[in-house]
């Protein structure tokens, strides 16, 4: 800085301190500069505000937002275009439904239901991205530009004014020991940082328009979402409904003592079907499964006798009668033996030398079928 900017800051110094502790009088700028420089701070301390609180109504998470913001940072810094998003929390608690349905499977009403209630949340956490994204452009980013332009132009404009202004009334309260150029030098430079300031704080305060377009943005992305949402969520009742009236006019279930295929080591055949010995079965490499005989169960008088499942099979939960050519037909409590599973609804299986299709809801899996 030269001498003569030195001497300068310091005569402005002196203004400001005679202004403010000795009570001296400075140039009043008149009402209509008052009230739109008035205005402009609330707009400048009003935008602060509101972005933040915009950004905390999306991302209602400090800890995820610093994180998200570390990630974006990054990501920018390896020159890596695509971002991480935020995670929505009904995108998260979809996940959780969605896991543990598929554990539960198709065979459980309570697993299908769960899996219909985690596909609608994560549907409703991706219009929940859409929502960030929208707002985020049509409203976030025009008012942070807003802030960081035109508001940071005027705020520099206003700095300036003060210290133009300062520079006159100094020269001025010493008036006689300044030269009169000087003082009308003073006076011609505080004048134009004056209407410079002014017409640009005029300018902003006119151009409502813009800044109502934005809001209304906003409230449009809003809208979207929640109709979105009500949407997904509108057809999810009607799917759980539809699941309620489906259970509850199922026939009850009655407990019943399992009855199974058995074959024991004495070469007898217990049960509805004759089976080969354990000892032949294994040697043939058909796989079994061996289960213990209970106290009191028609195996239970032969010694060392134990129950043997060896193929894939299932009990019938329900009765089901065949109404198309090509089903099964069985009563509840009949044991069938799987053939192979035609799709996520659909086994075929044979009973009592008969074959044919039946749903996967109506029975119980004693034994799965071969992984493919």
């Amino acid at each position: 800085m030269s001498v003569s900017g030195m001497k300068k800051q310091l005569h402005k110094a002196s203004q400001l301190l005679n202004e403010r502790l000795m009570g001296a009088e400075g140039t009043k700028m008149d009402e209509d500069f008052l009230r739109m420089e008035k205005s402009v701070a609330v707009i400048h301390t009003l935008l602060l505000e509101l972005l933040s609180r915009t950004t905390e109504f999306l991302q209602p998470n400090p800890a995820y937002r610093a994180k998200l913001s570390m990630l974006n940072t990054m990501s920018r810094i390896r020159g890596q275009g695509r971002c991480t998003g935020y995670p929505q929390t009904e995108g998260m608690l979809g996940d959780c439904m969605l896991l543990y349905g598929e554990e539960l499977g198709a065979a459980s009403e309570f697993g299908g239901a769960l899996s219909g209630v985690g596909d609608a949340l994560q549907q409703v956490g991706q219009a929940r991205d859409a929502l960030d994204v929208n707002v985020k452009r049509t409203f976030i980013d025009p008012l942070q530009d807003l802030h960081n332009t035109e508001l940071k132009e005027i705020r520099f404009q206003l700095k300036k004014l003060n210290g133009r202004r300062l520079d006159f009334d100094y020269k001025k309260r010493r008036k006689g020991k300044v030269p009169v150029e000087e003082m009308r030098q003073a006076w011609d430079k505080f004048m134009t940082s004056k209407e410079l300031a002014e017409r640009s704080m005029f300018v902003l305060l006119q151009n409502d328009m813009d800044r109502l377009s934005r809001l209304a943005a906003m409230v449009a992305a809003l809208l979207d979402f929640h109709r979105n949402a009500h949407r997904i969520l509108q057809g999810l009742h009607g799917n759980l409904q539809a699941r309620l009236t489906a259970a509850s006019n199922r026939p009850g279930r009655r407990f019943r003592p399992k009855r199974i295929r058995v074959r024991s080591e004495h070469n007898g055949s217990i049960g509805f079907f004759h089976q080969p010995s354990i000892t032949s079965a294994a040697a043939s490499g058909e796989p079994v499964t061996v289960l213990p005989s209970r106290p009191g169960s028609p195996v239970s008088c032969y010694a060392d006798s134990k129950l043997v499942l060896d193929q894939p099979c299932c009990r019938a939960m329900y009765s089901f009668h065949s109404n198309h050519e090509g089903e099964l037909g069985f009563s509840e409590g009949d044991l069938i033996v799987l053939t192979c599973q035609v799709d996520a609804n659909w086994y075929e299986g044979s009973l009592g030398g008969r074959s044919g299709l039946f749903p996967v809801s109506y029975v119980d899996v004693l034994v799965p079928l071969p992984l493919p």
